[in-house]
């Protein structure tokens, strides 16, 4: 059974989107392919959560298939399919493709270890497992194989650096204490989706967190006092839910903002 613990947040598929031709963001294509709908659901669940695009199978045959026509830039492979096992899969993929490949399987033994790697795979990984360590996995393989892109998330008037930890209004530095920075990247790596207090008080105080949920207002506060002091503004509370980052269509940071964060660059937020 797949532990679902502690899954790390501090890198998002954002990281490296490749960009279409109108300048937009991909969400980075995974395919997941096990034979448990059990599995399925979880990690689907959890990438979805992380941002990524995510289709599944259950099946070698139609994992060919799909990954041949959908163009996945990962796939997530069981290695005991019912029709055609997880290594014959990984073998037929890799004559077609050169797609990221981490294995998923039981064998936990050295030689099928080495089989999985020298058929292509990129990475190994044994049930049962943590859906956060399986997250780590799929970062550093998209750190090793896909070129990185601009890391900065904008909202508005608001951008965000996650790597250098520095936030603008409008090209102006805004000074974060280190709890308002996370707060903040966490709502702007989620935009127009509400996030659950509890959500909240998980990613950015920590799972072992059991102080009161009434802290997350005074930094919200905090945040619109240094950002948008208008509660119906970017920072929006949703009654008896928690909090969502709304982006007014069309209000996306202009060419001339980003001039201006290019000049300041050398001011960076408190930590």
């Amino acid at each position: 059974m797949m532990n679902n613990s502690g899954a790390s947040n501090n890198l998002k598929p954002k990281h490296f989107q490749p960009e279409r031709g109108d300048g937009s963001n991909q969400a980075i294509r995974v395919l997941v392919v096990d034979d448990e709908q059990s599995i399925i659901d979880l990690i689907e669940l959890g990438l979805r959560y992380e941002g990524f695009e995510v289709r599944s199978v259950q099946r070698g045959y139609a994992a060919i298939d799909v990954a041949s026509a959908w163009s996945p830039q990962l796939v997530i492979l069981d290695g005991n399919l019912p029709d055609l096992d997880g290594f014959n899969v990984c073998r037929q993929i890799r004559r077609q493709s050169d797609v990221l490949i981490i294995l998923l399987t039981v064998r936990d033994d050295l030689a099928d270890k080495i089989k999985g790697l020298e058929l292509g795979a990129d990475d190994y990984l044994t049930k049962p497992f943590h859906f956060s360590e399986l997250l780590a996995r799929i970062r550093a393989a998209l750190r090793r194989h896909l070129t990185p892109t601009s890391n900065i998330l904008t909202a508005g008037a608001i951008a965000l650096n996650p790597d250098t930890r520095e936030v603008w209004r409008a090209g102006v530095p805004v000074e974060l204490t280190r709890k308002e920075f996370n707060l903040l990247h966490l709502l702007m790596q989620h935009p127009d989706r509400v996030l659950e207090r509890q959500t909240i008080l998980d990613r950015v105080w920590g799972y072992d967190y059991y102080g009161d949920t009434t802290v997350i207002e005074v930094y919200i506060s905090n945040l619109r006092n240094k950002l948008d002091r208008d509660p119906h503004g970017l920072i929006r509370t949703v009654r008896g839910i928690g909090y969502m980052l709304k982006v007014p269509p069309g209000k996306h940071l202009s060419e001339q903002h980003l001039d201006a964060v290019a000049i300041n660059t050398d001011n960076q937020t408190s930590l």
